[in-house]
């Protein structure tokens, strides 16, 4: 299925999972054979772009299994599609109208069979189909009959198929939206009530102006509260626009100094982490098309992750260039590497590691990320071994302008 749009590939997993489900498909591949005396009999998925196999019983060495493809201009069954009917050839040889066809002769077919499949909306699926070398004996009567019979028993049992996948699809997405629910709880419940208590405690010593208690620190502690349960506010409401937007809003400008911007941002984290040393190098040399302040949120969610899970003796490494028509965005850090099964979910909303400390944050961050690269047309990959550490790299292009999505 190479060289197919995603959009056919996915149908035609999906098709052929459906199938695979239909018990009684095999049997009636088998009866049609025993009953025509043909060696080979299939379900094919016929599009107007592909020929699939997705059941097959072949007893002449065929050659084709589930999943094969043929090109769809050799087969007979784009005819059939075109046409919306049978066709049933007896003997090629003595055939007017195929004896000089090229599907008989590609494939060394003497005797032919395909009845359209057709789901209840109206929507072609495909063709039952039998084949053989040799002729065989088709004009009985009922036959022709029993065909379409089975072609239509076919049709309604993928019909089923799909009510049963759509159901699936409507309680994994009630699913969803309760476990989305039950998040939204416990971020009031818990994750703003911890900083929530800090500002509450913190204000009543002042209020108390007991000795020995230093304003400044606890106005300190205020403000780090502040700005955790605006963070954590900030996520929630990012992830909302996310799930029920289709995707993160996005409003792109050009950008004349977006080292700048990204310096900034930098220069900040490192004021919150004055023990650690951050080496940045910035060559941006030119006009960018984003979304700057998307960008420094991008930048400012990774180089904390990489502050706060890197190894604390080793620098952290800031890059971005502009290169082959991309913006470029990595941010290194040393350390443990994350382990391969972490590592295929660290994207995933609400996930954290096994070794994050309480308080940590509510796991959107790096899923906040790759949605503002997505929104810029772009991708964030991950990389995490013993001898480079833990490698963020944010991919935008910046050729082309972006239409901002609708908001609201």
């Amino acid at each position: 299925m190479t060289g197919l749009p995603d959009s056919e590939s996915v149908a035609i997993a999906r098709d052929l999972e459906a199938v695979r489900r239909v018990s009684a498909v095999p049997t009636i591949l088998r009866i049609l054979c025993d009953t025509t005396g043909m060696g080979f009999a299939a379900v094919a998925r016929v599009s107007d772009q592909t020929w699939t196999a997705c059941a097959v019983e072949d007893h002449i060495g065929f050659g084709l299994q589930a999943g094969a493809q043929l090109e769809l201009a050799t087969t007979l069954c784009v005819e059939s599609r075109a046409a919306r009917a049978p066709i049933v050839i007896e003997n090629v040889a003595e055939s007017d109208l195929y004896r000089d066809h090229h599907t008989p002769r590609i494939y060394g077919l003497q005797s032919y069979v395909s009845v359209p499949i057709v789901l209840g909306n109206g929507d072609y699926f495909g063709n039952l189909c039998c084949i053989d070398p040799r002729p065989a004996q088709l004009d009985r009567p009922g036959l022709l009959a029993t065909f379409t019979a089975y072609a239509d028993l076919i049709g309604r049992q993928l019909d089923l198929e799909g009510e049963r996948l759509r159901a699936d699809q409507a309680l994994v997405h009630e699913r969803s939206q309760s476990a989305l629910l039950e998040q939204y709880v416990a971020v009031l419940g818990h994750d703003l009530r911890n900083p929530l208590g800090a500002i509450m405690a913190c204000a009543e010593l002042l209020a108390r102006r007991k000795p020995g208690i230093d304003p400044s620190d606890l106005v300190r502690r205020i403000l780090a509260s502040g700005e955790r349960m605006s963070k954590l506010i900030g996520d929630v409401l990012d992830f909302t626009r996310i799930r029920f937007g289709g995707g993160l809003p996005v409003q792109p400008r050009f950008e004349h100094d977006l080292a700048a911007a990204l310096h900034n941002v930098i220069a900040e984290m490192a004021v919150q982490h004055p023990e650690r040393t951050v080496d940045e190098a910035l060559q941006i040399r030119g006009i960018v098309w984003c979304d700057t302040a998307r960008l420094q949120q991008l930048l400012s969610n990774l180089l904390g992750n990489a502050l706060v899970h890197g190894a604390a003796d080793q620098p952290v490494r800031v890059e971005a260039r502009l290169t082959g028509g991309e913006l470029v965005l990595r941010v290194a850090n040393g350390g443990d590497p994350i382990p391969p099964d972490q590592l295929v979910q660290i994207f995933e909303p609400y996930y954290r590691p096994p070794s994050s400390r309480q308080g940590g944050g509510l796991g959107l961050g790096l899923h906040i990320c790759a949605q503002i690269a997505a929104a810029h047309g772009g991708r964030l990959e991950a990389a995490s071994d013993a001898l480079q550490g833990t490698v963020f790299t944010a991919r935008l292009p910046v050729t082309q302008p972006l239409v901002p999505p609708a908001v609201g």
